[in-house]
């Protein structure tokens, strides 16, 4: 495997990723990063996701990526910055992490791989695409992200 098949390998992890979360959320493409023999890959999500609801986006994506057969390696319980991280067999790592305003960022760091050029992702993002280093804070409201209650009865992520 190159660094361009394990990128792409990286955009359908994170495709099903988002794909698995629904309501949907909308997000860009933030900085791909390539070192010498690894890639990682970045989705910004642009949807408000109230502080009240950030655990039930954790829950799902956690029960995808373990359907997946994804390794939970650790979760961050922290109240205003939660995170949860994974690893495929492949030696893929996945990361869902909340950061400033409540913005969530996936990540997927390949493991090394034959060197070679990359190409920047090509599945369009489901909202607007931002120029590089542009993405706002999260400015799209949700009826059930942004809600400032709890989902009655959703577990958050466990590991």
């Amino acid at each position: 495997m190159n660094m361009q098949e394990a990128a792409e390998r990286a955009d359908a992890m994170l495709d099903a990723t988002l794909n698995a979360v629904v309501p949907e959320v909308q997000w860009d493409h933030a900085t791909t990063t390539a070192g010498s023999c690894n890639v990682n890959r970045r989705r910004t999500v642009t949807t408000i996701i109230s502080e009240q609801r950030r655990g039930s986006f954790l829950g799902i994506v956690e029960r995808f990526w373990n359907k997946s057969g994804y390794k939970i390696t650790s979760v961050n319980q922290s109240r205003e910055m939660p995170a949860i991280f994974a690893k495929s067999r492949d030696g893929f790592q996945l990361s869902l992490s909340f950061g400033y305003k409540g913005q969530a960022f996936f990540e997927v760091a390949t493991p090394c791989v034959q060197e070679s050029e990359v190409a920047e992702p090509t599945t369009k993002p489901n909202g607007p695409a931002y120029p590089l280093g542009k993405i706002p804070t999260p400015n799209v409201r949700s009826d059930f992200w942004s809600a400032e209650t709890p989902v009655p009865g959703s577990p958050s992520p466990s590991s």
